[in-house]
This record gives C-alpha cells, structure tokens and sequence, in this order.
C-alpha cells in the first residue's frame, strides 16, 4: 500500500504541474486569439465599438431621470432595436431598419383602426373581432412570406409587422388607449433606428457593395493562382510521395472561397441594394451582374477542382511521360492565369477589360498543347512494350493481342457472374471476402494498357478551362457595360506576371499596387 502510494506521487505531482502550466498559457491563448481575430479584419474591432457606443447613446433613455419619466419603461424597445439592426455593413443596416419601421408603422396604424371599429361594438363581440382580426392578418401575413420577392426583400419587416400587431391589438382589448401605446413604441424604435443609421453610414462606414466588388476581385485571383499552382504540382518530381492533406493544401484556398460564395453574393447583392448612391453616376449599379458572375466562376471553379482532383488519383501517369508535355501545359496555364488576372485588374479598377483579352498568345499555347499531343500518339493508344510487359503477347488474326495476366471484358464479366452466383450459396467465406479484391484487381489492371490515360484527362480538363473561361469573360464585359465602367486605354494596361517587380519599375506604379 504504502509502495504503491509513494509510486504515484511523482505521477500526480507530474499532472499537477502539466495543468498549472496549460492554466498559465490559456490568457495568452486567449490573446493571441482575439489578436488573429482583429488582425484578420481591423474592420471587425470598429463594428464591435460602434456597438458599445450605439448601446451607450439608448442607454441613456434610462439612465437620465427626465426622459425616463416621460418615456418609462417603454425606452426597452430603443434599446431591442439597437441590438438587432445595427449589422455590419450599412447595406444590412438599413435593410433591416427600414423593416423594422415600416413593419412598426403598418401595423401601429391597423391595430388602431381594428380598435377604433371594435370600440362600437359590446365587449363580446369585441373580443371575437379581435379574435377574427389576428387569425386573419396572421394568416395572410404567414402566406405572404411564401412568396419569393417578399420573403427575399421584406421578410423581416413581415415579421416585424405580425409581432407588433399582435402586441398591440391583443393588448388593446384591456387598455383603452391604444393609439398612445402603438405612438410610443414607434418613437422609441425611430430612435433604436435613428442611432443604428447614423453609426452605419456616417462613422467609419462599411458597404456591402464594396465587399461584394473586392470578394469578386479575389475570387477572380484567388482561381488564377489555383490553376498555375495545381499544373506545377503536377509536373512536379514529388508527386508520388505528396500526401492528401487537402485541409492544408494551399491549392483548396483559391477555388473553395469560389464554390462556397453563393448565398454570400446574393445577401450582399441584396444588402447594396438598400445602400445609397456613394458615386457621381445615378444610375442603378447592377449588383445582380455581379451574382451572376459569381456563377459563371462557381463553373468555372468545378474545373479547377477536377482538374485538382488528378493530382491525387490512384492511378498516375509516369513522370518521365508527363514532363514530355509539361512546357506547353504550364504555358497554357499561364495564359488562362494571366486572363484571370487581368480581368481581376478590370474590376479592381473598374474599367473594361482589354479589347485583346483572348490574345493570340492563349491560341499558340493551345496548339503546342495540341502538337504535343499528336506527337506521342502511341501513349494514348497503348504501346507494344507497355502491354508485354504484363505477359507475353500472341499473335492472333486480325492483329490483336491477348495478355495471360490481364483479362478481356468478356472473361472478366463471365468470372464475375459466375462468382455472383455464388453468393445465394457461399461455399467458403474466404472466398466470400476475396471476391471483390479480385474484381478491383480486374478494373485496375484492365486500365493498364495505356499509361497516359490520367494525363489525357488532366489535359482534357485543362483545355476545358479555356473554354469556360470565354463565359468568364462574357460575364465580366457585361458587368463593365451595365455598370459604365471608364473605357479601356493601352496606358491603364497592367501585366501580370508571377515574378517579382523589376527594378526599373517606377516607385509611383509599385506604390500603387500596394494600396491595392
């Protein structure tokens, strides 16, 4: 007993101290934590003291003596109202403000109306007309939502509507001035809205449209970078012993902001909708345009993933076979990567892209694509060589060749049919367990014949992203036209190359690109 105690002391004590230390690391934890989360977006830090001082402001609705008692108890609804419209963006801001006050005031000035015509009638057949009026507008109110527009626009201000209606209405029926409590709870709600507006759009403003134009931006990069660094993986000798570890795979950042920007685009198309006109132009800015190139490069972006989805299948390409063709695929991927950027650089500066966006450039790169490919066609169709290696080859009519190790269609589907067969009465369960190994076996050795069969996709892909790429592009001129973005000039062109600035660059240019 007393050995055994003693042999567990230093254990304890060891535990101990493990869990001191881990208690004196978590403040800094903690702070390191909350510093990655400023640092990410200073914006972030302004929002959350824009609030403080937004609560701060309502709060003194009761915290001062005089407009206490004249307001009471009913400054809750300021502050209820601070809590739940002040948003980040000024976009979100006002949306959900004018819903709010709108939502208030329809539904202050028909519970008055409902009150007004039931006073006329006994306290019975009051209180079944304002039974009848909440099933009513409740009911309509729920349906309306249904419908797209509203339920997309208005469906916070519905919401708004059906809950102070029911608030005022209900409550009516024992208080008779009714006017006065529907009066009192819109000011306050003025007020809630009144602070959250002027914090949004006068103090440090943050717009949805401007979010929505940058996120575009850096999708735009974001993809660019993807295909030049996936095709340089791919032809990279290290291939083999890379890993999946695709939670780390820097390749993922640029398209997974694309394939995930859905419901993003449309709530802050949405949002700018409700902004104000912050240009000299008057016109409406088309912020649909921008949803609808979000679509065009989530398409173009499933390209990018299969085309990324080559790098880790089972089945690969030799490299002594791949490098006979890696000149002319890196090539081709920098051209689409250069297209990608340039057409970034467009909206980043909002101006049209450049008359010679698809330049000759891109149509050589696919023609060395091309004559590369026509000049090995023996990959691609499976070589002598490749298929004796897996057994020895017999000269049969009509030119074909049977292997002992690989088995034709036919015998490879009347083995598995008679092994199926087995199933409904099993034999042996270690043949029971090796039956699909073997199959696998089949379907993989049978695909041996040609070895640049994955290369011939990766390439197929490839090619695939030229011509979604001509979408793209569709997409973003459009964009220029309805948004009247400045006509292009040769001096506002902008190469984009992967290399660091030269020296002889001028000092104004570099300074420009790094405010950008």
């Amino acid at each position: 007993m007393g050995g055994s105690d003693g042999s567990s002391r230093p254990e304890d004590e060891t535990e101990r101290s493990q869990f001191s230390a881990r208690i004196c690391r978590l403040p800094r934890r903690i702070w390191l934590r909350v510093w990655e989360v400023g640092h990410e977006d200073p914006r972030r830090v302004i929002h959350s003291l824009k609030v403080g001082i937004s609560l701060s402001l309502v709060s003194l609705l009761y915290l001062l003596e005089p407009s206490f008692k004249g307001i009471g108890n009913n400054a809750i609804w300021a502050v209820m109202t601070v809590v739940v419209v002040l948003e980040f963006t000024a976009g979100a801001t006002l949306c959900k403000g004018l819903n709010r006050g709108l939502g208030t005031l329809i539904a202050g000035s028909l519970a008055f109306f409902i009150q007004y015509i039931s006073n006329e009638s006994g306290q019975v057949l009051r209180a079944v007309f304002v039974g009848i009026a909440v099933f009513m507008i409740g009911a309509a109110s729920t349906y309306l939502r249904f419908f797209p527009y509203i339920k997309k626009n208005y469906d916070y201000g519905v919401v708004i509507f059906l809950l102070t209606f029911n608030l005022i209405t209900v409550s009516s029926y024992r208080v008779d001035d009714v006017l006065k409590i529907a009066s009192e709870r819109f000011y306050m709600i003025a007020i809630g809205c009144g602070i959250c507006l002027f914090m949004s759009l006068l103090i440090f403003p943050h717009w949805s449209g401007e979010d929505l134009h940058n996120s575009t931006v850096c999708k735009l990069e974001g993809l660019a970078k993807s295909i030049q660094a996936c095709v340089n993986e791919y032809f990279d000798a290290n291939l083999a012993e890379t890993e999946d570890n695709s939670t780390e795979d820097p390749i993922d950042k640029g398209y997974k902001a694309v394939l995930d920007s859905n419901s993003a685009d449309e709530t802050l198309a949405l949002h700018a909708s409700w902004e104000p006109r912050h240009s000299r132009y008057c016109h409406i800015f088309p912020w649909k345009q921008y949803v609808e190139l979000g679509t065009a490069l989530r398409h173009f972006g499933y390209t990018v993933v299969a085309l990324h989805g080559c790098l880790r299948t089972e089945i690969q390409t030799p490299l002594a076979v791949r490098l006979l063709f890696k000149d002319p695929c890196i090539r081709l991927a920098g051209e689409v990567s250069r297209v990608l950027m340039e057409l970034a650089s467009s909206i980043r500066n909002r101006r049209n892209c450049s008359p010679e966006i698809l330049c000759d450039q891109l149509h050589d790169a696919l023609q060395d694509l091309n004559k590369a490919l026509k000049s090995q066609p023996r990959l691609f169709v499976g070589s002598e060589d490749g298929l004796a290696k897996h057994g020895d080859r017999r000269d049969l009519p009509g030119s074909l060749v049977s292997l002992k190790t690989v088995k034709t269609d036919s015998s490879a589907l009347t083995e598995w049919k008679s092994k199926r067969a087995l199933r409904s009465h099993p034999r042996d369960d270690g043949e029971m367990k090796t039956l699909r190994p073997q199959l696998s076996k089949i379907a993989i050795t049978s695909l041996e014949f040609s070895e640049a069969l994955p290369f011939a996709a990766f390439a197929s892909l490839l090619v695939e992203t030229v011509a979604k790429l001509d979408l793209v592009i569709e997409e973003v001129e459009e964009l220029g036209r309805t948004a009247h973005f400045k006509d292009f000039k040769h001096v506002d062109e902008i190469t984009v190359t992967c290399e660091k600035p030269k020296v002889n660059v001028p000092g104004n240019q570099l300074a420009s690109h790094g405010a950008e």
